[in-house]
């Protein structure tokens, strides 16, 4: 779907909709079409991971036969593909031109964009270098992130030219992931945790309703071999993400790991019409730490895949920011478990957020608190506590 001169952007935008002669230009042919780098040729040790096949939810026992296959992915690894997910190859790929277009505009035009790091509000563009890594070498990671499309953040952000005159594409797009991925995952976490309401999470997580979902692209900028050698030839240190789960599409270029139960870590490979999945900390909070929030990192690619830039497209998924994070009581698997909360007062998504974005966005507060903890913990919001991994 390309914007006609018969549209007018409107939603999430604050900036006037675009004159028709201004929006060619950002006509997908006249756009720098996205190619998928190939596949390294190494031979890397890569993870063993279930895939679900979502076309498979609605038929006879189809529900049931997916739940069987996530009870071990979901409490003992964290990470998982789905396919057949209701978006096609197409409508993919123009998202990532959409992203490599976006991240090749003057840098002057992104900053107008810019994220309020102080506020911890992430929505908008992160520029890459705002981390160090090692000495004389910082992050060459940089996003963008566009909040839901409600009401909630209508008008709220601005968005390049570029950005705002597909920004109703982009709207179905992240729309299609809630619908067809997280809110199907959601019923599947419910069957495994034995919930008498299939419905019980789905209802924290209503589309309609305020909360802090987002959609990303992503960038990690290729580095020359002395700037691999000089960062200890990593992209990011071992973390958890924040939210309910997290969506990836594939990404020829390896570097995502994760950290398995024997302490060993494994790469994720691109399989063929998947998303990645994995859990994130909201789901173990309300879990009391049953479904597993993955450690994962991403390192440097393997040499024959040092000279690409590595493009990626996410979707971050989260309950409603008024949800208290404390273990579901009508769960017979958490009570058998003898789950306890993971904090020790009541805590609110919205704080939650707001107390580990503010970590992940100043990564100068962040060390203080490191260096003044010194058991490689810092305390994030209600005595839970974050943890560094190598």
């Amino acid at each position: 779907m390309s914007v006609t001169q018969s549209q007018t952007i409107t939603s999430a935008s604050r900036d006037a909709p675009l004159p028709a002669q201004n929006l060619r230009q950002y006509e997908f042919e006249n756009l720098v079409p996205y190619v998928h780098p190939p596949e390294t040729k190494e031979d890397l040790p890569w993870s063993e991971l279930v895939t679900l096949d979502l076309s498979d939810f609605d038929r006879p026992g189809g529900k049931e036969r997916l739940a069987k296959q996530l009870e071990h992915a979901v409490h003992h690894v964290g990470f998982f593909y789905v396919k057949n997910y209701g978006l096609t190859q197409e409508q993919v790929d123009r998202q990532f031109t959409l992203a490599k277009n976006f991240f090749a505009l003057p840098v002057e035009e992104k900053a107008l964009s810019e994220v309020d790091y102080g506020n911890a509000d992430y929505n908008g563009w992160r520029r890459s270098g705002r981390r160090q890594l090692q000495q004389n070498v910082k992050d060459n990671i940089e996003m963008y992130n566009f909040a839901k499309f409600t009401k909630d953040f209508e008008g709220k952000y601005r968005h390049p030219d570029l950005i705002k005159s597909h920004l109703p594409e982009i709207e179905v797009f992240a729309k299609a992931l809630h619908s067809n991925v997280i809110l199907p995952l959601l019923r599947l976490f419910a069957i495994v945790l034995k919930l008498p309401d299939e419905e019980y999470l789905v209802k924290q997580h209503t589309y309609e309703k305020r909360s802090e979902d987002h959609f990303r692209y992503m960038i990690y900028h290729q580095r020359t071999p002395e700037e691999h050698e000089a960062s200890g030839y990593g992209q990011t240190t071992g973390h958890t993400d924040l939210g309910t789960v997290t969506l990836l599409f594939r990404q020829p270029v390896a570097g995502l790991q994760i950290l398995g139960e024997d302490g060993k870590w494994t790469y994720v490979s691109a399989q063929p019409g998947t998303i990645t999945v994995n859990l994130a900390d909201t789901v173990s909070h309300i879990t009391g730490g049953y479904l597993k929030s993955s450690v994962h990192r991403v390192v440097a690619p393997p040499t024959d895949q040092w000279d690409y830039d590595r493009t990626g497209l996410l979707y971050f998924a989260r309950p409603h920011s008024d949800t208290i994070l404390v273990p579901i009581e009508d769960s017979p698997v958490l009570k058998e478990a003898g789950v306890k909360s993971r904090f020790d007062k009541p805590i609110s998504m919205g704080e939650w957020v707001k107390a580990k974005q503010t970590l992940q966005l100043n990564p100068e507060i962040t060390a203080k608190k490191y260096a003044e903890s010194g058991d490689g913990t810092v305390e994030v919001i209600g005595g839970f506590r974050d943890r560094k991994y190598a």
